[in-house]
């Protein structure tokens, strides 16, 4: 069976949408969340902290510079979906606590603990700094997706067929 035109079109918006929403939601993760609070202002640990200062300072202009693109691709995206159709606030708000918490998830896991390039602090015990950051981006991430199912559209000529 064969998807109607316009049915086939909302799909792809509301594809559109949601990857908006995570883009918007990582890079805001990445430049605000982890570079701002944590590089910049409690300078607790930079995007690589296994060679010198001034690595590690390149590094996270680099890690800025990806945060900030991925932003604005997120926001390039919800303005192209905006202009196309209606935006589904609740999808995108949704699909962006999901960007939040997978960037912060990812960055937990395969930065903190895989690949050790840098940990949330040093010289104090992490278990506790771990079990928060990782803790609340499973948080986040399973909020979002709630959000997301809760919000979803409903599916085209989905209700009597077979």
């Amino acid at each position: 069976m064969s998807v109607p035109h316009d049915a086939d079109g909302a799909h792809a918006h509301d594809r559109r949408t949601v990857l908006s929403g995570v883009l918007f939601g990582a890079g805001i993760a990445a430049s605000i969340i982890d570079l701002f609070v944590f590089h910049l202002g409690l300078q607790w640990h930079h995007f690589y902290d296994l060679s010198t200062t001034q690595v590690a300072l390149a590094a996270d202009g680099v890690f800025h510079a990806v945060g900030w693109f991925v932003t604005v691709w997120g926001l390039f995206l919800l303005a192209d979906v905006r202009r196309r159709t209606e935006v589904s606030w609740s999808r995108w708000v949704g699909a962006v606590v999901v960007g939040v918490g997978g960037f912060q998830l990812l960055d937990g896991v395969l930065n903190h603990k895989i690949l050790g390039i840098h940990q949330i602090r040093f010289g104090v015990d992490l278990l506790v700094y771990d079990v928060v950051w990782i803790g609340t981006a499973v948080v986040a991430l399973a909020v979002g997706l709630v959000v997301l199912r809760r919000a979803r559209p409903a599916r085209a000529g989905a209700a009597g067929t077979a």
